[in-house]
């Protein structure tokens, strides 16, 4: 694969968060203004995507809804990805207790489901997108705290460690220069693959009413909310799940292509 292939991925990247940083600039309407004269008005020239029960604009609230969904989806990612990856490290190179009570708290919280276990979890601490990105938070970092331990264990164990260790290179220099390098692609791999599921989870969780409340502008909520209009207003219902899907579909493909080049590398 070539750089200039795989760089375009990224260029798709920044176009998505600048449009969606910029959408109150790139889209005149308000996404809470309600204009009871244009309700469930259908997509049409003034508005694309055409407005909800409340004459509210549709695509504004997607908009709206994706810098929410999107933005706290990246934040769960990087902060799963970073705690999980540190006690996976600490508990391949600390050993004894503190390696058993880490590699006991991921062989439990895998053993829940994860959804499942979230549902608990925000349900316990009420609605709002704040405890739900900490329930996901809470059931999701126990796969990169899996995966850093094992490729740990596994480096430490080659023949060129040890080698270094005759050598005198201290710990801190080995996992700078030998481990780090070998095990940042396959979590960077795995954090763009989990994007799409964290997002997917995210709404879903406020689909259920325990995510975003309304009238926040967040696409699971939107879905929930309209969902009794699907026959009389089915734009209501196709704008936020399209965005979802098409989402969730360019980080998979995101993820695909960094996989497939560090494989090349």
């Amino acid at each position: 694969m070539k750089y200039k292939d795989f760089s375009g991925v990224f260029i798709g990247f920044i176009v998505l968060i600048g449009v969606l940083v910029m959408a109150p600039q790139l889209w005149p309407f308000d996404p809470y203004k309600q204009v009871l004269t244009d309700v469930l008005q259908a997509p049409g020239g003034t508005h694309w995507f055409g407005t909800d029960q409340y004459g509210r604009d549709v695509l504004a609230r997607v908009l709206a809804g994706g810098r929410i969904t999107v933005g706290l989806t990246l934040g769960i990612t990087v902060t799963i990805a970073v705690m999980g990856t540190v006690l996976g490290i600490v508990s391949a190179y600390a050993g004894g207790l503190v390696s058993q009570l880490i590699t006991t708290g991921i062989n439990v919280s895998l053993a829940v489901p994860s959804l499942v276990f979230a549902l608990a979890i925000a349900a316990v601490l009420g609605g709002g997108m704040g405890n739900a990105a900490l329930a996901l938070i809470c059931v999701a970092w126990p796969k990169y705290a899996r995966l850093a331990r094992s490729l740990t264990l596994q480096i430490k164990a080659a023949p060129y460690i040890k080698i270094s260790e005759l050598q005198g290179q201290s710990k801190g220099g080995i996992f700078y220069h030998h481990i780090l390098p070998q095990i940042a692609g396959p979590l960077a791999v795995t954090a763009v693959l989990d994007i799409g599921v964290i997002l997917m989870e995210l709404a879903g969780l406020s689909f259920l009413g325990l995510g975003a409340m309304p009238p926040m502008a967040e696409w699971g909520s939107m879905l929930s909310l309209n969902r009794s209009l699907l026959q009389t207003a089915p734009w209501l219902l196709w704008a936020p799940g399209g965005a979802i899907v098409l989402t969730v579909a360019y980080f998979h493909y995101v993820g695909e292509t960094l996989r497939k080049y560090l494989n090349k590398r």
